[in-house]
């Protein structure tokens, strides 16, 4: 039977077979591969719920200028407290943003850490799109020295839907509203830097009203990548196992024909 998938007339389906097979095989690997980055990542998450608020104020005291060495960038999803003083004059927006059925857009302002010259960028929440001018903002600033309580975020390159760009840095021209919370390119608009991450701040006990504050709901899952790999797995067997008896059941056929047509012809 192997050496009947071999032969001339049926060489090239035993390669395509073939083909087929190796491909649905490697996408089996990929979803396991998926599947491992997935457990990574839940994992490293996990860590960063787990350990405790870091209190950003004494961290910068402890590491000063050689802040970079904490490692922020490693900590997005740990709970995070900073106190300091907003800076409204360079606040920009982050846009497209809905609740409850309404668009609108998030406020970020830069922080002033109290007892540093460090300036971090706070998600303080949502507004309708209609508050979103010079005019209507004074009544969401909040002046003085105010404790921040909130989630470390990472900065984006890119929104998770879509393919908006935010347009290139442009000298003289000012941009205040973004699609995504892409803090090198924020900063291009600031008269100072940012620290590599930005905060989004949690919502007080019993708050309401405006900056509307979310918790952000973080669902640790594996997906289905385990499912689609065994899936694959299971086509590829199927074809690789079903392919001879397919042949073998059309080489029968055939030859049986031959075999009723030689009699018939004989008689």
């Amino acid at each position: 039977m192997i050496t009947r998938l071999f032969t001339r007339g049926w060489i090239l389906t035993t390669l395509l077979v073939v083909i087929a097979a190796g491909v649905m095989v490697r996408l089996g690997i990929w979803q396991l591969d998926r599947l491992e980055q997935r457990r990574a990542l839940n994992a490293r998450v996990s860590e960063q719920l787990d350990a405790p608020p870091l209190d950003l104020n004494s961290a910068i005291m402890e590491y000063g200028e050689n802040i970079s060495e904490l490692g922020l960038e490693g900590m997005e999803y740990r709970e995070i407290t900073v106190k300091g003083e907003y800076d409204f004059s360079q606040e920009v927006f982050l846009r497209n943003q809905a609740y409850d059925g309404q668009i609108g857009v998030h406020l970020l302002t830069p922080l002033i850490i109290s007892g540093s010259d460090k300036i971090v960028l706070v998600d303080r929440g949502w507004i309708p799109q209609e508050d979103a001018k010079a005019t209507a903002l004074e009544k969401y600033q909040e002046p003085g020295e105010v404790r921040i309580d909130g989630m470390i975020r990472a900065s984006r390159t890119r929104p998770e839907l879509g393919r908006q760009t935010d347009p290139a840095f442009v000298s003289g021209e000012r941009l205040d509203s973004f699609f995504v919370a892409n803090i090198d390119r924020i900063e291009q608009e600031m008269t100072y830097s940012l620290l590599p991450v930005y905060i989004l701040q949690s919502p007080n006990l019993g708050e309401s009203g405006l900056p509307r504050r979310t918790e952000l709901n973080i669902t640790l899952t594996e997906g289905s990548h385990l499912g689609y790999a065994l899936q694959w797995f299971a086509f590829a067997a199927i074809l690789v196992g079903g392919y001879p008896f397919f042949v073998k059941s059309r080489v029968d056929k055939k030859e049986g024909i031959q075999v009723t047509t030689g009699e018939t012809w004989k008689n």
